[in-house]
């Protein structure tokens, strides 16, 4: 199965539209599973996770990456769900203040109610990430591809190229490190 989604990513990298539609269908409940367990850890949202991954899928489709095998693959898909989801929480928060939201900080989702609590926290979230991928990128990547991907530490390891320690040490110190920002 492995073997086969690897030849499929390098069919529909070769122009095979119909590599694309079968790896999508091999991989589709897998990538909803991602989304609805991400979506599950904010609570009730408007957005479903079958559209957080038609939305993800849509974005990949766009995009020019090579992907080298199935793992690399939900790993980029994983960042294009942080990506929408990012964008989601925005469009809500300037709907709901009536304006384009730039910098948010976590003062407000003590004052924002349901679902608000949700955008502000995908928001903060992503101010946070933003700026340890500054600090220490490797740990972002790896934090990311845990909570956007809901990859293993074993995939996070074939994705970043580096050993389990490395992983579970860049793990020890981005949650730390988030930890500490958003608290």
């Amino acid at each position: 199965m492995v073997e086969n989604i690897t030849g499929l990513l390098h069919q529909w990298q070769g122009g095979d539209l119909k590599a694309r539609e079968q790896l999508f269908e091999l991989l589709y409940a897998d990538l909803v599973l991602v989304a609805r367990n991400r979506l599950s850890q904010h609570g009730s949202s408007t957005l479903q996770p079958a559209a957080l991954v038609n939305e993800s899928l849509m974005r990949l489709m766009e995009s020019d990456a090579g992907y080298k095998d199935r793992t690399h693959f939900v790993a980029v898909a994983a960042l294009r769900m942080r990506a929408v989801l990012v964008d989601h929480a925005r469009a809500r928060a300037a709907s709901k203040r009536g304006g384009n939201v730039e910098m948010l900080t976590l003062s407000h989702a003590g004052a924002a109610p349901g679902e608000q609590d949700m955008v502000y926290e995908v928001l903060a979230l992503h101010q946070a990430l933003n700026r340890l991928a500054e600090l220490e990128p490797r740990a972002a990547s790896a934090i990311e591809l845990t909570y956007f991907g809901g990859m293993s530490r074993e995939e996070i390891v074939l994705v970043l190229g580096v050993s389990l320690p490395t992983v579970d040490r860049d793990l020890r110190f981005a949650r730390a490190w988030l930890n500490r920002q958003l608290s």
